[in-house]
């Protein structure tokens, strides 16, 4: 599959510079200490609350991505998902806290950290470092569902003019905006509904993390890739083991309906012509990388996000000075491996 023009892939790629953020997406946006939050919806619809978020690129992959740009001390509030959903730090310094108010357990990750949180989870997060913070987010399956708040967000949220229907909906009545009589407002989460949701103390949810070692950072779970130039090698964080490349289980291997690499290239290196029978999305987190297919290529720095076509045979390569380092999310539990030309 080479047949695909610079301007069709140029449509499957997002630059940092080029996102888009929704400031109201959620019912705690206008909560003091969560109202400077911005939320990226990437890939898939996410579960944005607001219809008029936007987003990049729609078609199903069978993950989300998404994105989370916060100033220093802002809060999202606390939410439990119904999929799976993945953060990795590009920037900053998060606190992530679970437990209907925060109280049962907290991490802090540093830049290049990933963390997975179990569904029936309340979970929120904070930007507790000194600059802006941002930082990728995957959810599993096309439809990834909505969102249960905890109950203190609800109360907040009517306070400054906020509703949320059943239908999913987020209704501002200080803009102007009235509840349809048609349709149903979103009840408070109820004691009994918090009741039924897990718990996980700091010490489980530690459990959750998987820690960045940096460039050249040594771990059993790296693999040397066929390469040519330089050093590669790609290191699983989320996912099953593949023997077809000799990768054995990630850290963080429960299912998610997709899996996460962590792939550096040294100066120069490159990885010969492969396609891959999966979805794969590379998220830059350092460096740059040269996707090349047919007579064409494109250059990505950090920040910037492409999906790859399944059965389009690239070649990717290092063409800076200093490592690059990327985030890889494949569609599946089970990993394939490539296949090389």
């Amino acid at each position: 599959m080479n047949l695909v023009t610079k301007e069709q892939m140029r449509a499957r790629l997002v630059r940092y510079g080029e996102l888009v953020p929704c400031r109201t997406a959620f019912i705690d946006t206008r909560t003091p200490g969560s109202e400077s939050k911005e939320n990226f919806t990437i890939i898939g619809p996410g579960v944005a609350e607001n219809p008029d978020q936007h987003v990049h690129i729609r078609e199903p992959h069978g993950f989300n991505i998404g994105a989370a740009r916060q100033p220093p001390g802002c809060v999202n509030s606390q939410h439990s998902h119904e999929t799976g959903e993945v953060f990795w730090i590009h920037s900053g310094r998060w606190r992530f806290m679970t437990g209907e108010h925060g109280e049962d357990g907290e991490v802090v990750l540093e830049r290049g950290d990933t963390i997975s949180i179990p569904i029936h989870v309340f979970r929120g997060f904070e930007n507790v470092g000194n600059g802006e913070g941002f930082m990728f987010a995957a959810l599993g399956g096309d439809d990834p569902g909505r969102v249960t708040w905890a109950p203190y967000v609800f109360d907040d949220a009517r306070k400054y003019g906020l509703v949320l229907l059943e239908s999913g909906r987020l209704i501002d009545t200080q803009a102007g905006e009235t509840v349809p009589a048609n349709e149903p407002v979103m009840p408070a989460t109820t004691p009994g509904q918090v009741a039924e949701l897990k718990r996980l103390d700091s010490e489980a949810l530690e459990s959750c993390v998987a820690r960045y070692r940096g460039a050249n950072g040594a771990a059993d779970s790296v693999l040397a890739l066929n390469a040519s130039g330089g050093r590669v090698s790609e290191e699983a964080i989320i996912g099953q083991s593949n023997p077809e490349e000799g990768l054995p289980q990630a850290p963080l291997a429960w299912e998610h309906g997709f899996h996460l690499r962590r792939l550096e290239l040294g100066p120069g290196a490159s990885l010969p012509a492969h396609s891959r029978r999966e979805e794969e999305v590379w998220t830059v987190h350092e460096g740059k990388l040269r996707i090349a297919w047919g007579r064409e290529a494109l250059e990505l720095g950090p920040g910037d996000v492409l999906t790859v076509p399944i059965g389009l045979e690239r070649t990717i390569e290092n063409p800076g000075a200093d490592a690059a380092v990327a985030f890889v999310v494949r569609g599946g539990d089970s990993p394939c491996g490539p296949h090389w030309a």
